[in-house]
């Protein structure tokens, strides 16, 4: 019988390929091009710094996932002959007020100490900011360097996936819309659309907003919501940002990436002029060359927003076998999704301690 994986974006797909690589049979079933498909129009970061200051354990996950990054991504490299262009020189993110910069030196300060001190990053001020990235301008006061940080491409690591689950013999069902899922313990019936049935003895669901209307069916609350953000993206230039930013990063193709704006706009996933604009200004201010470059494509996404914002892992306490999976961090989380929870989800002596990021944290 098969594992079946609803979702296929980076989620499902990396605990598909993970799956797979521990022998057992796997079935994705990866929904309609109109879903709201988070994997398409992400930023491409693996971010550590900053995440988890208010939960050190998300912090460690995290990192955790980014130490794994470098060999998941050789792995696929050899497996597909996809390059991801995953990169790890570090990350830095740019400030153009004294006082946030300082709040943040102070947060980052206070999760080291939780974190035993393991956890480097470096404030730096304009001048040793400027002798590092002599791009950025005036307005620029300083900025935090981590080593922590890097980024790769989301749409190649998509590809990369897909062509990796199929070759060691997955199936990845596309336009398979689900109606219904029908569960008790090890025994799923997942109804398509089209008419058509797969049963699996697993079920892990990680269809991003789209596992809100299956949840009750499986016995999870699945309190999550959209959020929108809006990204920008420059013609090609020369190589000039060796470091990424949570706002700013060129890709491999040469394009400048601007976004990190956040909109509680429910599901509407239109892009509006007034945040293209103000994401613009943010680029300038920082890197004031890039007003003379010309803006390509822009487009709206919708991040998987959890009421605290860090990852749910929930197993299913009425049909044993059924897991729930979904985050908003789907790229930093990649490496220990595909590494790391197979065996949870397989419920092995070696699993991860994800205990912390079941549903129970918002039942209390």
């Amino acid at each position: 019988m098969a594992h079946i994986v609803i979702g296929g974006g980076v989620v499902g797909l990396s605990i598909a390929y993970g799956l797979l690589k521990r022998g057992k049979d796997v079935v994705v079933l990866d929904g309609a091009d109109d879903d709201f498909r988070a994997s398409r129009g992400n930023f491409g970061l693996i971010w550590i710094q900053g995440k988890g200051e208010h939960a050190p354990h998300y912090a460690t996950w995290s990192r955790r996932s980014a130490d794994l990054w470098a060999g998941f991504a050789k792995d696929l490299l050899v497996e597909t002959g996809v390059d991801v262009a995953y990169q790890d020189a570090g990350g830095i993110d740019y400030f153009t007020d004294e006082d946030v910069l300082e709040k943040r030196g102070r947060s980052l300060s206070q999760l080291a100490q939780q974190l035993d001190d393991d956890y480097p990053f470096e404030i730096l001020d304009h001048s040793k900011l400027k002798a590092l990235v002599p791009e950025i301008g005036p307005k620029v006061v300083g900025g935090i360097y981590s080593p922590m940080d890097g980024h790769v491409n989301p749409l190649s690591l998509l590809r990369a996936l897909s062509i990796a689950v199929r070759n060691a013999g997955g199936t990845i069902r596309t336009g398979a819309q689900v109606i219904s899922v029908g569960a008790r313990d090890r025994d799923f019936s997942v109804l398509l659309a089209d008419g058509a049935k797969i049963d699996g003895d697993a079920l892990v669901l990680a269809a991003g907003l789209g596992s809100v209307e299956l949840a009750e069916e499986l016995g999870f609350d699945a309190p999550i919501r959209p959020q929108q953000g809006q990204v920008l993206i420059t013609e090609k230039l020369p190589h000039f940002l060796k470091y990424p930013s949570g706002t700013i990063r060129q890709v491999n193709e040469g394009g400048v990436q601007i976004g990190a704006s956040k909109s509680e706009a429910g599901t509407n996933d239109s892009e509006d002029i007034a945040t293209s604009a103000s994401l613009a200004q943010h680029a300038i201010d920082i890197f004031p060359h890039l007003e003379r470059v010309k803006l390509v494509r822009s487009w709206a996404a919708l991040r998987i927003m959890s009421p605290d914002g860090y990852p749910i892992y929930q197993r299913s306490q009425s049909a044993r076998g059924a897991s729930f999976v979904t985050c908003h961090s789907g790229i930093t989380l990649a490496a220990a999704h595909a590494s790391l929870m197979p065996d949870w989800i397989l419920e092995r002596n070696r699993a991860p301690d994800v205990s912390q990021f079941s549903e129970s944290r918002f039942h209390v």
